[in-house]
């Protein structure tokens, strides 16, 4: 019989993305795989049910687990749905491993192999499967638009009669594919930009945008191209200079993160005391804890006179092309592995090895292991 793939509706709220939009349903059935989708699962992403081709529709996630020999999720199913998947079946996507030692141990207990795109290893072949990076692109840029949304100010520079309005200065934290996307959206609007990265090596590439970088003379520079943690020297160092430079900015956006880990606290209250009325903060990191101190997930707060954004599932604002850029990395990553119609794991292939949360009714990511202590 030929491989099923199946393709969930998403279950976490306020989630409008899919894992495959119509164009790669033509790939995978052009490997010999079969396509199986959930009634309704491509609404919430634009996408009418005869856009898809040659696909089987079931009226829920049960019938999918139970005919789909891959599933394909953006985010992590429902745990019943988890529980009606077959065992020996797949399922990958973006599974939030270090957050839930409950549906780990479910996935380990229903034999289920599981490949998290968040472990992705990080070399250069599994550029084109990086969930992380496409996702943080799109966050990036909407970060920007909310920034210029909610300014007072003009981004742009601006002339009419009477004269010329000055343009609004925007100071980006973090310098990942986020941060650099926030950067290069606010210098197309026209803002004036500076950016701000831990890691010095980001300095060329922040400059190459059209932007200013911020030296405060602190390197964090980590493992797998991540930032480290900072001492607490350093910390007070940073937050030195760097206040400066917060307080003279018209909108900050905040992106820095560390994958399985707390958000680091790098904007005080102090900071936000310091920075002008009607300035504007949005801070990405507000779902793992924040970057700036006040920030509350999901909601809009006003500090004195400025206003600090807390945005949830960012990248689900625009489904459309978040869905492509999903659906393209996930058939990267699986495409691979489908020979004459059928699945075949290499496990001596260094990504799929890399990326594996579970299988065959083992838990096989060691630092996930050990950050959730199975």
């Amino acid at each position: 019989m030929p491989l099923v793939i199946g393709v969930l509706k998403e279950v976490h709220p306020g989630e409008r993305r899919l894992s495959v939009v119509p164009d790669v349903v033509k790939k995978y059935q052009g490997l010999g795989a079969s396509v199986v989708m959930q009634k309704d699962a491509a609404k919430g992403a634009h996408f009418r049910e005869t856009d898809f081709a040659d696909v089987s529709w079931v009226d829920s996630a049960a019938d999918v687990a139970a005919a789909a020999d891959v599933v394909l999720c953006v985010q992590p199913p429902a745990a019943e749905t988890l529980a009606a998947m077959k065992p020996g079946s797949v399922l990958c996507g973006m599974l939030q491993p270090w957050y839930s030692a409950e549906r780990v141990q479910q996935l380990v207990d229903g034999q289920v192999s599981a490949f998290a795109l968040e472990l992705l290893p990080r070399i250069s072949r599994a550029q084109s499967m990086d969930i992380l990076s496409s996702q943080g692109a799109v966050a990036g840029y909407e970060c920007a638009l909310i920034a210029a949304d909610h300014s007072p100010k003009f981004f742009p520079m601006l002339t009419y009669a009477a004269g010329s309005i000055r343009p609004a200065k925007v100071l980006v934290i973090g310098a990942g594919v986020a941060g650099l996307q926030a950067i290069a959206t606010a210098r197309r609007i026209g803002a004036m930009v500076e950016g701000y990265d831990v890691r010095p090596e980001t300095r060329e590439q922040i400059e190459s945008l059209g932007a200013k970088f911020v030296d405060t003379g602190v390197s964090a520079v980590g493992a797998g191209g991540y930032a480290r943690e900072l001492t607490e020297e350093e910390k007070a160092k940073q937050a030195e200079r760097l206040a400066k430079a917060v307080a003279q900015c018209d909108a900050l956006i905040t992106t820095a993160a560390i994958p399985g880990k707390k958000a680091p606290r790098i904007i005080t209250a102090d900071m936000i005391a310091r920075m002008k009325p009607g300035a504007v903060v949005v801070d990405m990191a507000a779902e793992t804890g924040g970057n700036v101190e006040g920030t509350v997930a999901g909601e809009k707060v006003w500090i004195d006179d400025v206003l600090v954004i807390g945005p949830t599932n960012i990248p689900s604002r625009m489904p459309v092309h978040a869905s492509e850029m999903v659906a393209k990395n996930l058939f990267n990553f699986i495409s691979p592995f489908i020979k004459d119609g059928a699945l075949a794991l290499d496990w001596e292939d260094e990504v799929m090895a890399g990326s594996c949360l579970a299988h065959a009714g083992e838990l096989r990511h060691a630092g996930v292991k050990q950050a959730l202590g199975l």
